[in-house]
């Protein structure tokens, strides 16, 4: 899984340079210097300092202007700490998935009904899907308030580690709940709702901290050459480092998603259980090892919730502009055209000068307009995750729908991440170092573009499979529980798009919401970013009505059109 640079760069663009003096300039104080120079409690260790910051270490030299205007550039090496961060990411995603991978029968159908799928709650699609979707917005509402506990008061570390414990809670509640016992006595669907709620809340303070938690582990800032072994040399960039970093993030979120598959066959030949008790275990090992590289992290202090300041930031703007027009002292710039409202937020520009000096200044009101137009983008991804969430609830129920060849339908949705798993390290190692040898580097705005124009086609796709599910017998529109004469595996082009999307356009989305913060403000972004699932969610709530037989059409339909 490691990113180490690749050996197959094209031969001219690694010949050996002569070095020149001005390529041995000092570099500037690395980030990790300046960050704690003047902080004496929360330090990272001197191992990874050491390891990371701006210091050229043996066969290593900085870039000549022409090198580093010409040359491809390679990724570095992920340092040990970021894998053990990624390491406990595929341990919280393994319990995610594992438990949230068999929602909707759990849900959907009754308890040990002969000829039905497992299930304990019986209560149809309809609720199984409004469930499933509340949780996906809860668990994505969330990340706002966790980010707000790590900037304001714990830090990203100490956040992470006290929101896994709750979390921790969650798993137990819902593997009591699905005993027999509980069962029987009508308490799986309450548990499940608690359960929900408080694994929902465990997520919202992990989430918005492990990515930009593992992209702080690399501190390099400045891209260097390295000679390699065979006497050759490259051009090592820190952006294609991040880049590299958040695809083997992601990777190990698919890795750990594979869990549904051992989830569901538990359910399906054991018990519900066992197939909760599993995750449960799995999350004991995820804090245990995110524990464990206590001392290795690179940890930066709270440094005050960005967010609370941003709000009074804004609303300052907006009253401060106001009184500008009120009073006629609206003002322009070098152009000659009028402030924007958000201009009126600085302190040199404000008309009405409060009694107290804000918590602000100049600088900060740029940086939170620079984030500002780049979460620009965010605001295109509820639609996406509209289409993405389709593989946790109609997806399975179309595939319940069909031949599975004695597979439990839930298994499924696995399809989505074996596919990643194997086309990540391939975009990794190979479609994305070639395109940058072929002179073509495929920026962020483009990725996302194609990640949506392939999510829409998953959708057109899975709209076409239900059509001909529908006019397939021997029961048709209204198949129930029971199975129409058509092989499930046609849905397999379905999840292939999906997950290619996902490359293009999750991926990417976290690599924008982590490269485009200013430091002060990437939790924050990040959590914006996740927040777009709540938008998925809502626009999910509104396909409920045609969410089951005989309306599946329209909703892929629809999907795929709003996309």
């Amino acid at each position: 899984m490691s990113a180490n640079i690749p050996s197959d760069v094209h031969p001219h663009l690694m010949t050996e340079i002569p070095l020149d003096a001005a390529a041995f300039q000092p570099p500037p104080p690395s980030y990790v210097e300046a960050k704690y120079a003047d902080d004496t409690n929360v330090k990272p260790s001197l191992g990874d300092v050491d390891a990371d910051h701006d210091v050229l270490r043996e066969n290593e030299r900085w870039p000549t202007p022409e090198e580093e205007r010409t040359w491809v550039r390679v990724a570095d090496k992920i340092p040990t700490a970021a894998f053990l961060i990624i390491l406990t990411e595929f341990c919280e995603r393994f319990t995610y998935y594992g438990a949230s991978g068999i929602f909707n029968n759990y849900i959907s159908n009754g308890y040990k009904v002969p000829g039905s799928s497992p299930g304990a709650i019986d209560g149809g699609k309809q609720m199984a899907t409004g469930l499933i979707n509340f949780f996906q917005f809860w668990c994505y509402i969330c990340p706002i308030f966790g980010a707000i506990v790590a900037d304001q008061w714990l830090g990203k570390y100490k956040t992470i580690l006290l929101f896994a414990c709750i979390y921790l809670v969650g798993n137990i509640v819902l593997t009591l709940t699905s005993i027999p016992a509980s069962i029987h006595a009508g308490g799986a669907l309450p548990g499940l709702i608690v359960s929900m709620i408080i694994i929902g809340l465990g997520t919202g303070g992990i989430k918005p901290n492990v990515s930009p938690m593992v992209a702080e582990q690399y501190t390099r800032t400045r891209p260097f050459v390295r000679r390699l072994k065979s006497g050759k040399e490259v051009l090592v960039d820190r952006d294609a480092t991040i880049q590299s970093m958040f695809n083997w993030f992601y990777w190990s979120i698919n890795l750990g998603s594979l869990s549904a598959i051992a989830t569901s066959e538990l359910e399906h030949n054991v018990d519900f259980w066992p197939a909760y008790l599993l995750p449960t275990l799995m999350f004991i090992l995820c804090i245990l090892v995110f524990w464990l590289g206590r001392n290795r992290y690179i940890r930066n202090p709270p440094t005050g919730s960005i967010l609370i300041q941003a709000a009074r930031c804004l609303t300052t703007g907006v009253r401060q502009s106001r009184a500008a027009k009120r009073s006629g002292q609206e003002l322009l710039d070098d152009t000659g055209a009028k402030l924007n409202w958000m201009e009126y937020a600085k302190p040199s520009n404000m008309v009405d000068v409060p009694a107290s000096p804000v918590a602000w200044d100049d600088h900060f009101v740029d940086e939170l307009c620079h984030t500002l137009k780049a979460c620009k983008v965010f605001t295109f991804y509820p639609v996406y995750w509209l289409c993405f969430g389709q593989i946790t609830n109609t997806l399975i129920s179309q595939a319940g729908e069909m031949n599975t060849g004695g597979v439990p339908n839930d298994i499924m949705q696995n399809i989505d991440p074996l596919f990643l798993i194997i086309f990540i390290p391939i975009f990794d190692k190979v479609f994305y170092p070639g395109l940058r040898r072929c002179g073509l580097d495929i920026g962020p705005i483009l990725r996302i573009f194609i990640g949506f124009v392939l999510a829409a086609i998953a959708m057109a796709y899975a709209a076409i499979v239900q059509h001909l599910v529908y006019s397939t017998g021997p029961y048709y529109d209204h198949p129930g529980s029971q199975h129409n004469d058509i092989s499930a595996a046609i849905q397999i082009p379905a999840y292939a798009f999906i997950a290619w999307s996902e490359i293009f356009a999750s991926i990417t989305g976290l690599e924008y919401a982590y490269t485009k913060a200013p430091q002060s403000m990437k939790s924050i972004v990040m959590s914006i970013f996740l927040f777009m699932n709540c938008g998925g969610a809502i626009l999910a709530f509104c396909f409920n009505p045609i969410s089951a037989d005989p309306h599946l059409v329209k909703n892929f339909a629809i999907a795929a059109g709003l996309m």
